[in-house]
């Protein structure tokens, strides 16, 4: 199985934050000196014009900032149901093994067992690494193809659509779970709108540090406490846009709850 590798997904969120607020700070401190080197030559209108953009870059910045936000928790809490209902298949068709008649019964109950043993493991492996990922996915499609083979032994041998049949309807579903599961999983924010993010975050440094520039005084602490506020929300959004590593990760109790 091949993944598309995104330029900012193995970056650490951390990294990518403190970056920004670098960055927005020396745009800032560029911005600044311009302004305050075009002061004398700048009027009072030219100034009140500068303060209606600054005004509006923030508006438009608030705006993208909390679109961004709404699309990484909406990301978040699919994946967190994705998890609750892939638990909730396998759970079922472990259960359901019972009504299949003997030896189906037992091999089918194992071969599920050791199917949850790679979920587990696969919980505990981050998206970053990818052949390992590969590599689990493909022993978890290879136990399945176990299971279902032994599903359609016993379908043969006992063809009931109450006992056989409820089982093969909850094995299918538990392939359709996983596989939604999966899919939710590879999606994540577009990097496009995360550069758009950034970049307005920039021109929002770049244009506070000139408008503070041209009237000829620095509000440094307040704006070091904007750009950090900008920062940890930036860290939020990439953290919950990431199922599997930074200090927001995907509960996978469910999952481990199947051993018990």
């Amino acid at each position: 199985m091949q993944y598309f590798r995104e330029l900012l997904f193995d970056i650490p969120s951390y990294v990518i934050a403190l970056a920004l607020f670098a960055g927005i700070l020396l745009v800032y401190e560029m911005g600044f000196r311009i302004g305050n080197f075009h002061q004398k030559s700048t009027d009072k209108e030219i100034k009140s014009q500068t303060n209606n953009i600054q005004g509006g870059m923030l508006g438009l910045l608030a705006l993208i900032l909390a679109f961004t936000f709404n699309m990484s928790l909406q990301r978040y809490d699919a994946r967190s149901e994705a998890v609750i209902q892939e638990a909730n298949s396998i759970g079922t068709t472990v259960l359901r093994t019972k009504l299949l008649p003997p030896p189906y019964d037992a091999a089918t109950y194992a071969l599920l067992q050791e199917y949850i043993d790679i979920r587990i493991e696969n919980s505990k492996i981050a998206l970053s690494q990818y052949k390992e990922r590969a590599d689990i996915i493909k022993k978890g499609d290879e136990q399945l193809k176990k299971i279902w083979a032994v599903g359609i032994q016993a379908a043969r041998s006992d063809p009931n659509p109450v006992t056989t049949g409820l089982f093969i309807a909850a094995l299918n579903e538990l392939i359709d779970d996983r596989s939604v599961r999966f899919e939710i999983q590879n999606r994540h924010i577009p990097e496009v709108i995360l550069f758009l993010l950034f970049f307005i975050f920039v021109m929002n440094g770049a244009i506070i540090g000139y408008t503070e520039g041209l009237g000829g005084k620095r509000a440094y602490i307040p704006t070091v406490l904007l750009t950090l506020l900008i920062t940890l929300v930036v860290f939020l959004i990439i953290d919950l846009d990431r199922p599997r590593r930074g200090l927001i990760t995907v509960k996978q109790d469910y999952i481990l709850q199947l051993k018990e």
